[in-house]
């Protein structure tokens, strides 16, 4: 059994073959409608049981359209439907019937804690659908995205992130040491990424460097992400970060100091972190980058339930 909750406990050889399993599944559905079911159906007769405690389109989305193309179906539970802890069952308790009802459970969780204890309680294959520290299907799926825009391996490639950092910047950084590209951060001081995912990084000799100066983070990247400056969640002054962000926008100047061809991604939902004359420009790959979502997640389900090719 395996489960997918961080990008940095999985191998890169792992994280390789789930990328070209998908690159695969996605030129063979070419002529299948949305629900039609691949031709193999590796997951008949699964069911993946998803629950989310913070909201969510795509993650939501792409799963339920991910385990139907492979042949098996979900179901969404909402938290309050469940004990989770609280009340009159224990989450291992709660842990122990999820695995008797279902194949697979996909979490999004408010709390790492709570992931790590399902981890531990669950008999089937537990998925992390995004969590404070990590949002690991996101990231794999924009790697998928990057190798099939600019057709490389994305270890050839100069990364930039501009924003804040958050769990989507901290699987970024995982998987920059596993897919061994270069990665560039823009943000403010007072928002460096985390001393412990910068630590695991230098564990492995993986140089990553932080500037405070957006232009300098942008120049030669063939590749700039970015994502909300302020999250649904938030619990801070939102007028002040705003302000100490004004000078990491995502606009046309700033994209001229990357490479010609730079391409924009950003994971959604969509903040005034970047100009829309970016965000609907050509160089703008966003709605490539939600809809394959769905291709890399249905290779994570098949990692995860033991069935890739």
């Amino acid at each position: 059994m395996k489960h997918f909750i961080n990008i940095k406990d999985i191998s890169s050889k792992d994280l390789k073959k789930i990328l070209v399993d998908a690159k695969k599944r996605k030129n063979q559905r070419k002529n299948l409608n949305i629900l039609e079911i691949d031709k193999d159906a590796p997951l008949k007769g699964k069911l993946l049981i998803q629950m989310f405690e913070k909201s969510s389109l795509r993650t939501r989305l792409s799963f339920y359209l991910a385990i139907k193309q492979l042949g098996g179906g979900t179901l969404t539970l909402r938290p309050n439907e469940l004990h989770l802890g609280d009340g009159g069952e224990t989450l291992q308790d709660t842990a122990k019937i999820l695995s008797t009802y279902a194949d697979g459970f996909m979490l999004r969780s408010d709390s790492d804690k709570k992931i790590d204890n399902f981890k531990d309680f669950l008999e089937i294959p537990l998925i992390n659908g995004l969590s404070p520290s990590s949002h690991p299907t996101q990231v794999l799926s924009d790697i998928f995205t990057v190798e099939e825009i600019k057709k490389k391996s994305i270890s050839k490639l100069n990364l930039t992130w501009i924003g804040d950092s958050n769990n989507v910047l901290n699987s970024l950084i995982a998987a920059s040491v596993k897919f061994n590209f270069k990665l560039n951060i823009g943000c403010p001081k007072n928002y460096h990424p985390q001393k412990n995912i910068l630590n695991w990084a230098k564990k492995y000799n993986k140089k990553i460097d932080i500037f405070n100066d957006a232009k300098k983070a942008a120049a030669n990247a063939d590749v700039i992400f970015s994502d909300k400056v302020i999250s649904l969640n938030d619990k801070v002054n939102k007028k002040k970060k705003l302000s100490q962000f004004k000078n990491f926008k995502i606009n046309e100047k700033l994209m001229k100091l990357a490479k010609k061809d730079c391409t924009f991604l950003h994971c959604l939902p969509r903040g005034p972190e970047v100009e829309e004359k970016v965000f609907f420009s050509k160089q703008s790959k966003v709605w490539l980058q939600a809809l394959n979502r769905v291709h890399v997640q249905k290779s994570i389900l098949l990692y995860c339930f033991g069935k890739l090719r």
